[in-house]
Formats: structure tokens, C-alpha cells, sequence
């Protein structure tokens, strides 16, 4: 017989048991190298995308590659939870790719950031059991589980297609004009005419795109009888060439590209009879003036609700337009002395005359009920904390799922409130960063996806009370994680100079000998509406910042004044004077980190990042040289009256009403500051910021006798979508640091 262990001496084998075999695994993983850091999707990071419950609820679907693939699929779930997940559908060949899709369906891609491939976009009907999947610019439908129906075979792409209310019609836009495709006949009618070259219909422009956040050009009325829909004339704006120098034929591109302060593209709405018929169109502009049309919702099948923003875009109003009568009424106006933040948060609640509404009249977004005239009938959250979204808006049970960081700016969390008003009730655990939610139509079903710095993301279908029914994806099983070492960074908080609390992160450097001290690099962005440090697994996937700490950079990011989820007056505190506080900021954190981590050398320190993040690495050179010897600025604005307008007249105002502002926040005037040592690295087909930018300021630096090194990247635009151009930008930003950096 075998004696039988006491239970401690058990345990402690057992826990040196498991120790030991975390230890094997450790060391059989390998840091993070250029290969890997090239690699694209980031470890841990592919989660279930366009999540959706079923019109009856008893299914939820999602798109998410198949085994160990990249590609794309269809699976569905019971929304019981008492079933494995299937898939329903399959790409055809490799589905969509940036190789494969037309121009016109990357330049959407690119505006989407849209990376995946295999089936990337999946338009379901509201009330029916029918979807739509976009495959190589032709459309293919699928009913329930049946295999796919091609609907279209045109050389054409369809593009931005969407059902009728009753799901018996797909709208989409040809070349330019809008269609309705009937899907018991296969009869299209074609609804608009004229469409040339700079003149489009039921497409939204490109400043809507790009910097509006709105996507769509048309909008299907409640009954399915009619369609309000955009004419976009760009003609007025200049083409801007931009010549494809790396291919073996001479192939151009031409865009009308709006520059601050000059002219925009005219935007009209109308509405069109979806059988066919003549457009009524609506005069939206007051007595000259231009405005962006920021949204359009129907209140319901007689009437329009149109958000309009004005150029300055430092008021909003929300309008009803009466479809028979052209009436309108400004049901909400909103005001700001810096900007207004726009949403998509306005929703009809079924069965009632009230409007959900956003605001950030508090200075943070918060979430309000008005009456049909728009008078606020009471709020619903506030505190000194933003809502960043609605998720679902339950009319029966008369309550309000959102998403906030209301415990902290670094997590995100699922809440739900009362219509009525009352106590928030949290759903989400209060630990990470809550990065989807949807809600089915009963409110009996929640599917969240939820991650940490220290936890890849798990996606799971639960109960209203919280309950776990089934996890339907966990980004932890993700085979490159037990490939890869990823230190978990640390997060931290410290004061700037004014006394204000930023967060950061800090990735320790690899295998440097006890007491040495080693450079520094900071991973910078600095812009408005983008926060980098968060308590998710997205910031430990950080393979630049992984990458460069396996080489044995220390590395440091921090989110700076200006950066989003604080309020607006932390945004705003760079109103009309960009890349100042941001400058300040990042010194400031330069020095927290010399004071916190003894290793990071604060004599020798790097900067990088890309758009925003690389005019912040030149103006950190510039302005800041005492504290940043080296930089690698990776497709950087350089002068802001070279940018677009939506963007940098929001944080800027025009060249002309603002000269003093624009003056200071360009770096082109500055070249001769530079000491530092700058590589410039620029996609030369970069349609968003333009090469000209990374040109005018080579001219600047020549002239003032500055060195610097450039590296075109011939074949990518504004981001970087080819594993070898990453590799080669990686590669040429760590031996940049280690030769101007140096290492003891």
C-alpha cells in the first residue's frame, strides 16, 4: 500500500508541480522578435466582430475565422447557450482582401479601418432571418442556414447595401447612384441619375467618413416607402494626384481632397418614393449657411430628424422635417466655446413621444430623455465620467444599456438606468475594459466581450442576471500566445506640471544586468478622440511596444491632454493651439519615469508614433530637445492647412480666423530646431496625409542644413497593411534608437 501524503505536503507539491511547469512553459516561449511583431492579428487580439442577436432572439451570430485561419466565417449560437456554435457561412475562395476588392471598396476600407478578411461585413434584416454578405463587390444573400444566393454579378461594387424594413428589398449604391434590388423578382430600379465624376448619390462624403463618423449616405423611412438619401458635389474641390511610384506601369489616383479653409463638398437631402419617383429635395442650411449634415434618423414614416453642424462645428442642432410638408423645427441646439463631440446615441423610444438623447452640456457626455419638442424631461446618468455608448435601448421593460468607465477612466463597463430615472446598476464585474456588448430584443440575453492587460479577451453569452451560459469565443487560445513572451506593462498615474492626473504605461526593459541603465522609447499618439492606455489586453498586444522592450528599450505611453474618455475640458485643453500641452505633457512624463523606474535612462530618450503620433514626434524634437534625442515620425502631419477640414477646423478653426494658431502648430517654419536624429517614414500612396506632408518638411530640413533620413513606403497609404512594409518600418525604427540611443 502507498502511504497516503499529509495534505500540506500534497499542496506543496502540487504547487511546485504547477510552478515548475509554468516555468517550462516560460522558458519555452521565445521574446517577442521582428517576425513576430510584423505579424498581423496582434496575439490574443482576433475576437468575435459584427455581434448580433436574432430578430426572435434565439440566436445570436458573429463573424470569427475558423480554427487557426485569418479568414473570416459566419457562426450562430442558441441564445439558450445549450449548444456549441456552428458556422452557417463560408467566404468564397479567400472572401474579401485589400488585394482583391476594387479601389473604390479599399479607399471604404481604409475609412472603415477595415483589416479583416474572408466574410468582413455582414448586413442582417431587421425583422427576418436574412442577411446580406458583400463578397469581392458583388452581394450574396443568406436565409437562415441555406447555402448563399448570389444576387448580383455586375463589374461594378455594390457598396454600403441595406435592407428595407421588411427585408424583401436591398438598397445599395452602383457607380455612384442608388438602386433597390427586389429579392423575390430580382428586379432593380435604379432611383437617382446624373451621378459623374465628383457627383454622387446615397454615398457619404468623404469628410463624413473620415472624420464625422458616419459611413452611410442613405436611410430607409420606417414603412419601406421611401428613402432619404445624400447628393454629394465634390466638384468644387481640387483633384489631388497621388502617382502609385512603386508599380512597374504608371498608374495615378485623383481624389478632391478638402483643404482647411478652402472649399467643401455641397451636400444636399432629399427623399425619394423607394419604387422609383421624382426627389423631393430640402433645403437644410440657414441663409448661407455651411453646415455638415452630421446624422439623419426618421422619427417615423412622415417624419425626418436631422443633426446639422455648422463649419465651425461649435453648436449642433437636432431638426424635424415634416416629409409632406417641408416644415422643420429645431427641436435641440447645442453649444460649445471649443467643439461639440457628436454621437449616435439620438434613438426613438417605440410606443412613445420621447427622444433618448446625449449631451455634454455638463462637460462630460450623459444621457437624457426629451419630449417630442425637445425639452429635457430628465437625465438620466451625470457624474464626472463620459457615457461612451448606447447599447441598447429596451422600450418594454423601459431601460438603457450602455458602456462607460464610470469607476475608472482605464476600464470600460456595462451599465443599464431606467428610462424613468434612477439608480445605475452596473452588469459587467468592474475589472477590465468591456470592449462589445450587444443586448437582445427581450432583454433577457447579454453577449459581452471583455479583456484586461492581463487577460486576452473572452466573449461570453449570458443571463440578465450576469450569468456565464456559454463562452462563445477566448482570444486566449490563441496559439501565438504559447509561442510569445508578452510582459503584462504596468499601469501607473502621476501629476503634470499643472497638477493634472495623466495615466501611462510602462514596459520594462529584457535582460538588462542588475544597476545598468538602458534608453528609453515613447510609444506616442497625443491626438483628440483616441485613448491608448487602458486596463485591456489591447495594451499588453502592443507588439511595438513588446518588441522594442524584448531588444531592451525601456518603453513608456501615456495619454496626454486632449486624449478622450476624460471630459471635455481635458480634450479641449488644445482648442486652436495643437501640439502645445501635448509637448508639455510628454516631457512630463518623461521625467515620472525617470523618477519611478531607475533603468530608464532619462539622457537618452526616443519618441514614435504615426499620424497625429508623428507630428507629436517631430514637435517633441522641435520643442522639446532637451528632453527627446531621437525619433522615428511615421506619416506625420507637418502643417495643418495641408489636412483636411472636418478635422482641423473642429481643433483649429480656419488658416484665416485662426493665423497665430496654425503659425505656432506647424513644424515646417521650425526645421532649423531640430537636433535630435529623425527618421521620417511615409506610405506614398497615402490618401489621409498626403507625402506632401513628410516633402515640405525634407524641403525645410534641407534648406536649414538639418540631417534626417527618409523611408518611402511605395506601396501602403495611411495605414500599414503589409506584413513586410511593417517589418521594414519596425526593423529601421529599432536600430535607428540603438544607433542614436546607444546601449552601456
Amino acid at each position: 500500500m502507498t502511504p497516503m501524503l499529509a495534505p500540506i505536503a500534497l499542496a506543496a507539491l502540487v504547487l511546485t508541480a504547477s510552478l515548475a511547469m509554468a516555468d517550462a512553459s516560460t522558458r519555452s516561449r521565445r521574446p517577442v522578435d521582428l517576425d513576430a511583431a510584423a505579424h498581423h492579428p496582434a496575439p490574443g487580439t482576433t475576437v468575435p466582430s459584427a455581434l448580433a442577436f436574432s430578430a426572435d432572439g434565439a440566436f445570436v451570430s458573429y463573424l470569427l475565422p475558423e480554427g487557426e485561419g485569418t479568414a473570416r466565417v459566419l457562426w450562430r449560437a442558441s441564445a439558450t447557450g445549450d449548444a456549441a456554435p456552428e458556422v452557417i457561412a463560408r467566404p468564397l475562395d479567400e472572401g474579401n482582401t485589400d488585394e482583391n476588392v476594387s479601389q473604390e471598396e479599399a479607399l471604404r476600407r481604409e475609412r472603415l479601418r477595415l483589416r479583416d478578411t474572408g466574410i468582413s461585413q455582414i448586413v442582417r434584416a431587421p425583422q427576418a432571418d436574412r442577411s446580406i454578405l458583400p463578397l469581392k463587390g458583388d452581394l450574396y444573400l443568406l436565409e437562415g442556414t441555406a447555402p448563399l444566393r448570389r444576387l448580383t454579378d455586375s463589374e461594378a461594387p455594390e457598396i454600403d447595401p441595406k435592407f428595407s424594413p421588411d427585408g424583401d428589398r436591398v438598397a445599395f449604391v452602383r457607380e455612384g447612384e442608388l438602386f433597390v434590388l427586389d429579392l423575390s423578382s430580382g428586379a432593380e430600379t435604379q432611383l437617382t441619375r446624373g451621378a459623374t465624376d465628383g457627383r454622387a448619390f446615397g454615398l457619404a462624403e468623404f469628410i463624413a467618413q473620415e472624420e464625422l463618423g458616419r459611413a452611410t449616405g442613405y436611410w430607409w423611412s420606417p414603412d419601406g416607402e421611401h428613402i432619404a438619401y445624400q447628393e454629394t458635389d465634390e466638384r468644387a474641390i481640387p483633384e489631388f494626384t497621388i502617382v502609385h511610384q512603386g508599380d512597374a506601369e504608371i498608374v495615378s489616383e485623383t481624389h478632391r481632397y478638402p483643404f482647411a479653409g478652402a472649399a467643401n463638398a455641397t451636400v444636399r437631402l432629399g427623399v425619394v418614393p423607394s419604387s422609383g419617383g421624382e426627389t423631393r429635395w430640402f433645403d437644410l442650411p440657414e441663409d448661407g449657411e455651411e453646415c455638415y449634415l452630421a446624422r439623419v434618423d426618421w422619427e417615423d414614416a412622415h417624419h425626418l430628424l436631422v443633426q446639422l453642424l455648422p463649419r465651425d462645428q461649435r453648436s449642433l442642432r437636432l431638426v424635424r422635417i415634416g416629409l409632406e410638408s417641408g416644415q422643420r423645427a429645431t427641436l435641440v441646439e447645442e453649444t460649445a466655446d471649443s467643439w461639440i463631440n457628436l454621437h449616435d446615441e439620438l434613438t426613438v423610444v417605440p410606443g412613445t413621444r420621447e427622444l433618448l438623447w446625449a449631451s455634454e452640456r455638463s462637460g462630460f457626455k450623459h444621457l437624457m430623455v426629451l419630449d417630442r419638442f425637445g425639452k429635457a424631461i430628465r437625465t438620466l446618468t451625470s457624474g464626472e465620467w463620459p457615457v461612451d455608448a448606447v447599447v441598447h435601448l429596451d422600450a418594454k421593460r423601459r431601460e438603457v444599456w450602455f458602456l462607460a468607465g464610470r469607476e475608472s477612466p482605464l476600464q470600460r463597463d456595462l451599465y443599464r438606468v431606467s428610462l424613468d430615472g434612477g439608480p445605475i446598476e452596473r452588469f459587467t464585474e468592474g475589472r477590465g475594459f468591456c470592449s462589445d456588448a450587444i443586448v437582445s430584443p427581450d432583454g433577457t440575453r447579454v453577449v459581452v466581450t471583455v479583456s484586461s492587460s492581463e487577460q486576452p479577451p473572452v466573449t461570453t453569452l449570458r443571463d440578465r442576471s450576469g450569468r456565464v451560459l456559454a463562452t462563445l469565443a477566448d482570444a486566449g487560445d490563441d496559439p501565438q500566445l504559447a509561442e510569445l513572451t508578452l510582459a503584462t506593462p504596468q499601469l501607473t498615474r502621476f501629476k503634470n506640471r499643472d497638477g493634472i492626473t495623466l495615466y501611462g504605461a510602462y514596459y520594462a526593459p529584457a535582460a538588462i544586468p542588475a544597476g545598468a541603465s538602458t534608453p528609453l522609447v515613447v510609444l506616442v499618439y497625443g491626438g483628440p478622440h483616441v485613448q491608448r492606455v487602458t486596463d485591456s489586453w489591447g495594451l499588453t498586444a502592443d507588439l511595438t511596444a513588446q518588441f522594442l522592450a524584448a531588444r531592451g528599450f525601456a518603453v513608456w505611453k501615456c495619454d496626454n491632454r486632449g486624449a478622450s474618455r476624460r471630459g471635455l475640458a481635458f480634450e479641449a485643453a488644445l482648442n486652436r493651439r495643437m501640439g502645445t500641452v501635448e509637448v508639455d505633457d510628454q516631457v512630463d512624463g518623461v521625467r515620472f519615469v525617470a523618477a519611478a523606474y531607475p533603468e530608464a535612462d532619462p539622457r537618452r530618450v526616443g519618441i514614435t508614433g504615426g499620424s497625429y503620433g508623428g507630428y507629436m514626434t517631430i514637435r517633441c524634437l522641435l520643442l522639446a530637445p532637451e528632453t527627446f534625442e531621437a525619433g522615428v515620425a511615421i506619416a506625420p502631419v507637418t502643417d495643418w492647412d495641408g489636412y483636411d477640414t472636418g478635422y482641423t477646423e473642429r481643433y483649429m478653426g480656419t488658416p484665416e480666423d485662426n493665423p497665430d494658431g496654425y503659425a505656432e502648430s506647424t513644424v515646417l517654419d521650425k526645421a532649423g530646431r531640430l537636433e535630435g536624429a529623425l527618421l521620417l517614414v511615409h506610405g506614398l500612396l497615402d490618401e489621409n496625409v498626403h507625402f506632401r506632408h513628410s516633402a515640405r518638411f525634407v524641403a525645410q530640413l534641407i534648406r536649414a542644413g538639418k540631417p534626417f533620413e527618409v523611408l518611402p513606403i511605395p506601396d501602403e497609404r495611411h495605414s500599414t497593411r503589409k506584413a513586410e512594409n511593417r517589418r521594414a518600418i519596425l526593423g529601421r525604427t529599432a536600430s535607428w534608437f540603438e544607433t542614436h540611443l546607444g546601449r552601456e
